[in-house]
């Protein structure tokens, strides 16, 4: 759910309640013996940053044998370069589920590193079944691991038949081949990994920065282990309700979109895009309903792209929206596409993205995570009365948000109990979050605020977009990251960077 952003910086400031924060406690200053982990050189594959170092964590497959089969872990460590000024390790946690922890460290390492100023050891791990750490596999159909399809698209009628049927086959295969590293793939055993990684990087405390799922995983740790949380950042937070987790997160992409799409309109329709060839319309509130109507006739006559057996259907530019809506560089790309469907002799070049399925294994974690976290309602008529008032109310997503997925028909059902976040606890949590994010929306992280109490400060920012800090361009929201990170100092109430 979480990629990179480069976007033109708001100079604002914070409110004067910046200033009255008061300073949180350090970490430790010297880093004890990294017991188990052997620092080598990393895989020229990972595109290592320099200085980097790479290692192998070893972990339970099952906590509850703790003595029993041992799998490994990727992790990457991109050390301080002022060892007089560490003050401890800063956990980079990624999004997801699926996300791996050394890309990320590896695409934001640099630049967190400079605003750090050697303040930490830049540390993050791949999750089970993620890039370099042991893989999941379920054995998915090719069709069923396109991004289309593993996102439950309606029919152009509003039908979920074939919804079900996929998501009925696709619990199936896991059931039949993913054994022991699928019941594995949890939010609660990725954070008994991140303690292990903690313990075998000497720390008493960790701080970190996570992002959108990576919140979740985050607010857990924070939940289980207080004790050991130093600075603790969430960028980009959704709802923690325990009795729906992953579902409440999917559902919450319907006002995420509506919130995210004016930015898209008001670009689309600015008469700089007619420079571009990229103008949609001359009005912003004319983008809606042109794409509306765009996505209902390629329902009914898709159209071949340049991309040999995937033709640009309603449920494809559907899709390549939704993507699109995470980060403003992506503007000129959809409205190309759109440029194409529209011009009765244009070809239309998919995103690579849309233009292939995925590996099984990232299907698998992707699929895995959400469907062991949590029992998810069963009742297929249930699901077809939600789809269509989910249609109704947000026709950008056209019931998607609100359909069945393959945890309806999960074997076995949630691994374990969901954790509920509370306001106990040491006060500090920083949390940001943009008041247009179509993955996340402001509403929902709200409800991230709400749970934490006043163990959390939260930094809203006027912008659209998915993930905050090193990724819009905001000055204002960058800062008062930065400087809780570095310094301790945490806004003394909620602000808003405008």
């Amino acid at each position: 759910m979480t990629t990179n952003r480069g976007r033109k910086a708001l100079m604002l400031t914070l409110s004067a309640a910046v200033v009255a924060g008061v300073a949180l406690a350090g970490g430790g200053v010297a880093p004890a013996a990294a017991a188990g982990l052997e620092w080598g050189d990393c895989d020229p594959a990972v595109k290592p940053l320099p200085g980097q170092r790479c290692a192998t964590l070893s972990v339970p497959l099952d906590y509850a044998d703790p003595e029993g089969e041992q799998i490994g872990l990727a992790v990457a460590r991109l050390p301080s370069t002022r060892p007089e000024a560490r003050r401890g390790t800063l956990m980079v946690i990624p999004g997801g589920p699926g996300s791996s922890g050394v890309q990320r460290l590896g695409q934001k390492g640099a630049a967190l590193a400079k605003e750090m100023n050697g303040a930490y050891d830049l540390v993050a791990f791949d999750p089970r079944g993620v890039g370099g750490s042991a893989k999941a596999r379920c054995g998915f159909d090719e069709d069923d691991r396109r991004l289309v399809t593993l996102r439950s698209w309606p029919a152009a009628d509003g039908g979920i038949g074939e919804n079900v049927a996929r998501s009925r086959r696709m619990a199936e295969a896991c059931a039949r081949n993913g054994g022991a590293m699928v019941r594995g793939l949890t939010t609660a055993n990725q954070v008994r990994d991140l303690d292990r990684l903690r313990q075998a990087l000497g720390e008493r405390r960790l701080s970190a920065w996570s992002v959108s799922y990576g919140t979740y995983v985050a607010a857990v740790y924070a939940q289980k282990f207080p004790e050991r949380t130093d600075r603790w950042v969430l960028d980009s937070s959704a709802d923690p309700d325990p009795k729906r987790v992953a579902r409440g997160w999917l559902a919450g992409m319907a006002r995420g979109a509506e919130d995210r799409f004016p930015d898209l309109a008001a670009w689309a329709a600015h008469p700089d895009r007619a420079k571009e060839g990229l103008r949609l319309a001359e009005r912003p509130e004319d983008v809606r309903p042109l794409f509306l109507d765009l996505a209902a006739r390629l329902d009914r006559e898709p159209r071949p792209s340049t991309t040999p057996g995937t033709p640009l259907t309603g449920t494809v530019l559907r899709q390549a929206l939704q993507q699109t809506l995470y980060a403003d560089a992506a503007f000129p790309a959809f409205a190309r596409l759109m440029t194409q469907a529209l011009d009765p002799a244009g070809v239309p070049v998919l995103p690579p993205e849309l233009a292939g399925p995925m590996p099984d294994e990232a299907a698998t974690v992707s699929v895995g995570v959400i469907c062991n976290d949590v029992d998810w309602p069963r009742s297929v008529p249930a699901y077809e009365r939600a789809v269509a008032a989910d249609r109704v109310r947000y026709p950008l997503t056209a019931g998607m948000p609100a359909n069945i997925t393959p945890c309806s028909f999960w074997k076995g059902g949630a691994v374990g109990k969901p954790t509920r976040i509370t306001d106990r606890g040491p006060s500090n949590v920083l949390m940001i979050q943009n008041l247009r994010d179509p993955s996340t929306p402001h509403s929902a992280g709200l409800k991230m605020r709400e749970a934490f109490g006043d163990r959390a400060r939260l930094v809203s920012v006027d912008k659209g977009g998915h993930g905050v800090y090193l990724g819009n361009g905001n000055a204002c929201g960058d800062r008062a990251v930065t400087r809780f990170l570095t310094e301790g100092v945490r806004p003394a109430e909620d602000v808003l960077c405008r």
